[in-house]
């Protein structure tokens, strides 16, 4: 969501850091052009306003100036008001309450409510054992509701059947009286949205929360709505009162200026983001996590959550011990295609690595997506168990045999195996370096990608 705002980050701190002394007028150039950056990105003027001033501040204070690498804490003064813009408080979802507590999700039409419930449901089903409840408020868009009961099959959760011709308060009400008599942890209410904010949406909000009590009320809000969804989230907070914001589409190729804004221009902490469009892809927002990502340096800590949700430890221990032993084979490559598809959308993973934004040519260059990866496990299970062993054995007639079953070409078989040798010769590097050094370089490695940007 960040790239292009990235970016034009990295260029201005590049030549900060290539500098070995700074004036304070060095400091200023660059606040100018970062100004002009983040309006570019969408970030409303006052925030950035209020950014610049206070980074400048510090900024040209005699402490970094003064110290051994002073672009180095001009940037770490940049990363650290980046977190207090975008809230280093605990985001975590309030449950405390007498169950069942209930969830408000508000927001205009199309921002992604009815999904944010459905996906917003599962995380609490898996993660925190919830039984929750979901109900569809919306007796406006056709299908609204029978949208919401399609998503509780599909996610074996419990939602509300539907009434016709009840109105948003009493399905509330009702949802809130059979969640309790059916000992429900957590009811979730998804309720209609608008083309715009009008008084009548807000109205009917307010009354459904009056009559609920939420202890969360979660503004839904579109990541690729730029300044319409600052000035939306400041009308939904100011009357509603909302506790949390949750950003849809943050995986979209927005500027992302509108999440560096809606956090201080309502005051509540952004606490969750959708990352794609499965319904496992909801993920607890940090401030930290985000602003190195802005910044450049990557999300290691989120692209190592991902891995662990899908990889599991008896497993990969196996993994890296053959891997130490440089017994790295044509199947452990497959294997570990299969895994990363399970994590998500590549583009995605490649982007929480280190240095990404300043790669984006050379990642676009490479042409790697799930489809590719697909298409390079099927040329390894086109394989014999005899050939993913010893791919030595594999000449013109056995390639073409592999080709034809995996339906690609030689060409195609001939770059995997290439891949599988480079792939190969980093695990060997790695497994001198010892367990340590694999799993923090080679292993982390999404299988594809061109080994050499980000040595």
């Amino acid at each position: 969501m960040f790239d292009d705002l990235s970016g034009r980050l990295g260029g201005i701190f590049d030549k900060l850091t290539r500098r070995g002394a700074l004036k304070a007028a060095d400091v200023e150039v660059a606040m100018r052009e970062i100004r002009v950056a983040l309006l570019e990105a969408d970030v409303a003027l006052d925030v950035v306003k209020t950014f610049i001033e206070d980074v400048t501040v510090e900024a040209i204070g005699e402490k970094v100036l003064s110290s051994i690498t002073p672009g180095q804490m001009v940037v770490k003064v940049v990363h650290d008001h980046l977190v207090k813009m975008l809230g280093a408080e605990n985001t975590a979802i309030n449950m405390a309450g007498t169950p069942p507590v209930a969830f408000l999700m508000v927001g205009l039409q199309g921002s992604g409510k009815t999904t944010t419930t459905a996906k917003l449901a599962l995380r609490l089903t898996k993660r925190e054992n919830k039984k929750v409840m979901m109900a569809s408020l919306d007796v406006y868009r056709p299908a609204a509701q029978q949208q919401l009961l399609q998503l509780g099959e599909q996610t074996a959760i419990r939602t509300l059947a539907q009434v016709m011709g009840e109105m948003p308060v009493a399905i509330a009400k009702r949802a809130m009286k059979e969640a309790a008599r059916e000992g429900m942890d957590v009811v979730i209410l998804d309720t209609a949205g608008r083309l715009h904010i009008d008084d009548e949406l807000m109205n009917e909000v307010a009354q459904i929360r009056d009559a609920t009590r939420p202890i969360e009320t979660l503004l839904v809000a579109d990541a690729l709505t730029g300044q319409d969804a600052v000035t939306m989230a400041r009308d939904f907070n100011d009357r509603l009162g909302v506790t949390g914001i949750v950003l849809t589409r943050v995986d979209g190729d927005a500027r992302g200026g509108a999440a560096l804004s809606m956090r201080a221009v309502t005051g509540q902490p952004i606490k969750l983001m959708g990352t794609g469009e499965k319904l496992d892809a909801l993920e607890t927002f940090d401030a930290g996590r985000i602003a190195g990502s802005i910044l450049g340096m990557g999300d290691i800590v989120g692209l190592v959550e991902k891995a662990s949700d899908v990889v599991d430890q008896q497993d990969a221990e196996k993994m890296a011990a053959k891997m130490m032993k440089g017994q790295f084979t044509l199947a452990d490559m497959a294997e570990q295609f299969k895994q990363l598809r399970k994590m998500g959308d590549i583009k995605g993973l490649m982007g929480m690595l280190p240095g990404a934004a300043k790669m984006k040519a050379q990642i676009a260059d490479a042409n790697i997506d799930d489809k590719t990866i697909a298409r390079q496990e099927a040329i390894i299970l086109s394989m014999t168990t005899k050939e993913r062993q010893n791919p030595k054995v594999l000449n013109g007639s056995r390639r073409r045999r592999i080709a034809a079953g995996a339906g690609a070409t030689v060409q195609d078989v001939n770059r995997v195996l290439k891949q599988f040798k480079q792939m190969a010769q980093m695990m060997k590097r790695a497994g001198k370096m010892g367990k340590r050094g694999m799993m923090g370089g080679a292993g982390m490695m999404p299988p594809g990608m061109p080994p050499g940007p980000f040595k």
